[in-house]
């Protein structure tokens, strides 16, 4: 088995100081998650919020260091690259791109970053091409971009860099089914014709189920069920997987599953 991601009874923890106790306190966020994620396949990780699917993608991405555990990448680069093999699209993603800034002056940057030697244009026009965006938008300012190009050219910048691993964080809250289905076409595009594993945290385990090959579950802080997503959705075993897929068909809310 080809694995790129292993990850062995990480933890991590915040310092809580209440102004009534002289002692700080520890609040655990993630408790010995352990797992392996395999080359160019496509892991979705679902829970309610809270659950502590956002921090475990920072960990796995650098941004945060575990309190205790390990967390191991087989692959570093591609091909000596100089930038970050884990890159997050985060739900803001959008945000930080410089309104002022033209759409191809943002991606050709990142790809001469990671790659002088790279041909340029060469590199954008692939990345474009698979992303479906228009050439029309290379010349345009990022303020001039709808909210759905502006998530796309993100994407591109993430793609520039060519990293081996994509975090995906709540990459379908606040679209339609229509955006939801486009987003789903792309990311198993991006999967298949730039071999990037990707992890996905998402609420909808209808597209999680679609869209991984893997769906692991957390609750509160833990994995409390991770299966191939045919098995997961055909024989759940916990008790929480089998309240997410109640919660996902009827809309119930973690008010309900405390009730039940």
């Amino acid at each position: 088995m080809n694995i790129l991601l292993t990850l062995k009874n990480v933890s991590y923890s915040v310092s809580n100081q209440s102004a009534f106790l002289s002692k700080k306190q520890e609040k655990n966020i993630l408790k010995n998650i352990s797992f392996h994620i395999k080359k160019n396949s496509i892991t979705g990780i679902a829970g309610e919020s809270g659950s502590g699917k956002t921090t475990l993608i920072k960990l796995i991405a650098g941004l945060l260091k575990p309190a205790s555990g390990e967390i191991i990448l087989s692959e570093r680069n591609r091909n000596g690259q100089k930038a970050a093999p884990v890159q997050i699209l985060f739900q803001n993603n959008s945000e930080i791109l410089n309104p002022m800034r033209r759409v191809d002056a943002v991606v050709k940057e990142c790809i001469k970053t990671n790659n002088p030697s790279a041909d340029e244009n060469l590199e954008m026009e692939k990345i474009f091409e698979v992303l479906n965006l228009s050439k029309t938008l290379f010349k345009r300012r990022c303020s001039e971009l709808s909210g759905g190009e502006q998530q796309r050219v993100a994407l591109a910048r993430l793609l520039a860099v060519k990293p081996v691993l994509l975090l995906l964080d709540e990459p379908f809250s606040a679209q339609d089914v229509v955006s939801q289905l486009n987003l789903f076409n792309l990311f198993k595009m991006i999967n298949k014709e730039f071999n990037i594993t990707i992890i996905c945290v998402a609420h909808n385990l209808k597209i999680l189920r679609k869209l991984c090959n893997d769906i692991l579950i957390l609750y509160k802080g833990e994995i409390v069920e991770k299966n191939s997503s045919q098995n997961l959705f055909n024989n759940p075993q916990h008790y929480y997987t089998k309240f997410l897929l109640r919660a996902d068909e009827y809309n119930l809310s973690q008010e309900d599953f405390d009730k039940l």
